[in-house]
C-alpha cells in the first residue's frame, strides 16, 4: 500500500512539474515568434541612421515580447572547458555578453566588478564571451574573481543553438537580468558615455545605471523569494 502511494505521488509531482514546464514561455519560443518583425524595422531604422529610433524599438521588443518569458538552460564552458549550464547557477543572474572585438563601454568593466564584489552573496555575475579559450582566458584577467566567465567558441561547430539564440538575435554587448528561477526580467544595453568622458565619470554613469537594474529587478526579487522560504519554514 506504502509503495502504491509513493508511486502515485512520484505520477502526480512528475505531472504538476509537466504541467508547469508546458506553461512556461522560453526565450527562445519568443524570439522565434517575433524577432523577424523586429528585425526588419530595427535594420531600416540604422541603415536611415535614426540610432534613437533604433534604441526605442529594442526597448519596446524585449519589454514586450522577451521580458517575462525564462530563459533556456543554455551550456557554455568555463575557462578550464568545463560545460557550464545556466541553471547551475542558483542565484539571480546577471549575464553579459562580450567579444574580444567588442568595445566594452567606457567605465562598465569597473563598475561590473565593484557590483560583484558588492553583490556576490545574493547574485551570480556571468560574463559570456564569443570567442576561443585562448583570448577568453587573457581578457578574463580584468574581471573580477567574483565574476564567471564563460565562453562559446563557434569555431569548434558546438553550441550553435545558444549562438543563434544569445549572439545572433540581439547583438552584443546585451544584459540580461534573470531572476533565481531565470525568469527575465529585464534585457538592456550597455551605457555607451561619449569617448571623451572621463574615466571617473563614465565609470559612475555605469555604475549608477547598472545598479538601479540590479536593485529595480534581482535584489528586490530574491528577497521575496528569501522572505517566502522562510514562512515556508
Amino acid at each position: 500500500m506504502n509503495k502504491l502511494l509513493v508511486v502515485f505521488l512520484l505520477f502526480c509531482t512528475s505531472a504538476f512539474s509537466q504541467q508547469e514546464l508546458q506553461k512556461k514561455t522560453f526565450f527562445s519560443q519568443a524570439l522565434n515568434l517575433n524577432l523577424s518583425g523586429y528585425n526588419k524595422k530595427a535594420d531600416l531604422a540604422y541603415r536611415l541612421n535614426q540610432y534613437e529610433k533604433a534604441k526605442e524599438l529594442f526597448e519596446n521588443f524585449t519589454s514586450t515580447h522577451l521580458e517575462g518569458a525564462y530563459m533556456d538552460n543554455f551550456r557554455f564552458k568555463d575557462l578550464k572547458k568545463k560545460d557550464v549550464r545556466l541553471y547551475d547557477y542558483k542565484k539571480p543572474v546577471f549575464l553579459i555578453t562580450y567579444a574580444s572585438w567588442c568595445i566594452p563601454a567606457k567605465g562598465e568593466i569597473p563598475a561590473l566588478n565593484k557590483l560583484a564584489n558588492e553583490y556576490q552573496d545574493k547574485i551570480e555575475f556571468v560574463v559570456l564571451f564569443w570567442d576561443k579559450q585562448e583570448t577568453v582566458k587573457v581578457l578574463a584577467e580584468q574581471f573580477s574573481s567574483k565574476i564567471s566567465v564563460v565562453y562559446v567558441d563557434e569555431r569548434e561547430n558546438d553550441g550553435a543553438y545558444v549562438v543563434k539564440h544569445l549572439k545572433h538575435s540581439l547583438g552584443l554587448p546585451t544584459c540580461f537580468l534573470l531572476s533565481e528561477d531565470k525568469k527575465i526580467m529585464e534585457i538592456r544595453r550597455s551605457v555607451f558615455p561619449p569617448m571623451q568622458t572621463e574615466e571617473e565619470v563614465a565609470y559612475r554613469e555605469n555604475y549608477i545605471a547598472l545598479e538601479t537594474s540590479i536593485s529595480k529587478n534581482l535584489i528586490h526579487s530574491y528577497n521575496e523569494v528569501y522572505a517566502e522560504n522562510v514562512q515556508v519554514e
